[in-house]
């Protein structure tokens, strides 16, 4: 089977006050404006090799417009597109700026993906702005605790297993291992990967009627010293942190959670393991063996459940499900739309 999809290159949001999260995400997280175009707003992390891994566009609410991969080559694109349009899915067409032609697509749970080939390839060569070092597309921000580069987006379904096995079989996301409750049989959590990294898509069981949503995106720093000086930073500058720091027992990332101005939630994250298993077989954890929390001495904020656009009902996380929804869960007579 050819290899489809190489990792996540930038993901578009959404927001009602598109210059209040520009100033956000440059003064407070340390990205750096490239592009507008048409009222959208193309951002970058010092490190990402491509010319934008953020953008962010107006909109009523606080939404995922589209998260995108690029896949393995120009072969591997049109094969991709194959594949979604023979699962029954329509794809259509476009030119994406610095990517060029790419596809989109609505999955069937609601969620708009992009994929593409084409890149610009992104490289300071001279000024301030500019590397010493010859692998870096940029010097290293001058912001305490900028994120090197886009790591991961997990969306919130209202069918877990089902989400992840269609990724799997249509676009070849290796599964690498889910949650579920103790109490009963059922997935709260899992997470993709089209790579070594432990994922670059999770998923959370959604427990509204609105389709589509998203619960955060997450972006790399190199050290855990750098996540605890952002921190420490972020409480400086009077920016609440909504969980963490902490590591995760799925993927083993250390964690750090905090909202920009329109309550979209941004995880700051580093470390974790890397797995070249070509026939991993996924594993399976309880909220009680720490999925969440390694050390299993933290409370989830429930604040983490929310998911964005706002809907009826809240969404899961790595480490289960709130009171909330779990009675509908776990009650035999619950009828499940």
């Amino acid at each position: 089977m050819i290899k489809l999809l190489s990792h996540l290159s930038y993901v578009a949001i959404t927001t009602p006050d598109v210059e209040a999260s520009v100033e956000f995400y440059e003064e407070h997280v340390g990205l750096k404006v490239v592009d507008r175009v048409d009222g959208r707003v193309y951002l970058r992390c010092w490190g990402d090799y491509y010319r934008y891994s953020l953008v962010i566009a107006p909109g009523d609410e606080p939404s995922l417009e589209t998260m995108a991969w690029r896949t393995s080559s120009a072969e591997a694109l049109e094969e991709a597109a194959k594949r979604v349009e023979a699962a029954g899915v329509e794809v259509e067409w476009f030119d994406g700026p610095t990517i060029g032609r790419a596809c989109s697509f609505v999955g069937p749970w609601g969620h708009r993906m992009t994929l593409h080939w084409d890149v610009e390839h992104y490289r300071e060569t001279s000024g301030d702005e500019a590397s010493i070092f010859p692998d870096r597309p940029s010097r290293r921000s001058r912001f305490a605790g900028a994120p090197r580069q886009l790591d991961h987006v997990t969306i919130a379904t209202s069918d877990v297993d089902g989400f992840a096995k269609w990724y799997n079989d249509v676009l070849g996301f290796r599964i690498m291992a889910r949650t579920v409750l103790d109490e009963a049989p059922i997935s709260v959590f899992s997470v993709l990967t089209t790579n070594e990294k432990s994922h670059d898509l999770g998923v959370v069981l959604d427990g509204s009627t609105r389709a589509g949503r998203v619960n955060h995106y997450a972006f790399w720093v190199d050290t855990r010293e750098e996540l605890l000086i952002a921190a420490d930073t972020l409480m400086e500058n009077g920016i609440p942190i909504e969980y963490g720091p902490s590591i995760h027992g799925i993927g083993e990332q250390n964690f750090l959670y905090y909202r920009d101005p329109s309550t979209m939630r941004i995880e700051l994250n580093t470390g974790g393991y890397r797995n070249y298993v070509p026939d991993w077989e996924p594993n399976t954890w309880k909220p009680s063996l720490g999925s969440s929390n390694l050390y299993r001495n933290g409370a989830m904020p429930m604040s983490m459940t929310e998911s964005f656009p706002p809907a009826d009902g809240p969404s899961a996380t790595e480490e289960g499900v709130p009171d909330e929804i779990k009675d509908l869960l776990l009650n035999p007579y619950t009828q499940h739309g």
